[in-house]
């Protein structure tokens, strides 16, 4: 094999997998409960959110982000695409603030499929589900444009 056609392939395998990494972004949304009063956030309001920078949906409710577990592909896509940071980052992120006591991470549930009903049933909650599981318990508050 020549070196162009090495290049070649290297270049392909990694288009692949920023194809992978663009659809599993696609298919991870943000969800709230039906009950609750907020219909759209920005990308940066979620960051604040999720990152702890605020503890208030934009209407002055109090929120309460639910995150899934580690080493799913759901908050894997969601952290690199809604909050631009890697699960790694995001940990040591939160390793800080927690040392300091300036606060603590979003709720973990597990599994997966339990999030959609724990937001469900409260309006102050805040989570990413697959965009297959939406229904009419929850409703989509972001639009992901990566």
């Amino acid at each position: 094999m020549t070196r162009l056609q090495k290049w070649t392939r290297m270049i392909l395998v990694m288009l692949m997998a920023a194809a992978c990494q663009f659809a599993m972004a696609q298919d991870v949304v943000l969800v709230v409960s039906r009950k609750c009063n907020v219909s759209s956030l920005t990308q940066e309001q979620v960051a604040d959110i999720f990152l702890g920078k605020t503890s208030a949906f934009p209407n002055g409710a109090s929120v309460i982000p639910i995150d899934q577990q580690e080493g799913t592909g759901e908050r894997e896509a969601f952290y690199h695409h809604f909050i631009g940071k890697t699960e790694a980052q995001v940990r040591t992120y939160w390793s800080k603030i927690v040392f300091t006591g300036k606060g603590y991470p979003p709720i973990e549930v597990v599994p997966p499929e339990r999030v959609k009903r724990v937001i469900r049933d409260n309006p102050n909650y805040i989570g990413y589900i697959k965009r297959r599981d939406v229904d009419s318990s929850v409703k989509v508050v972001v639009v992901l444009h990566p």
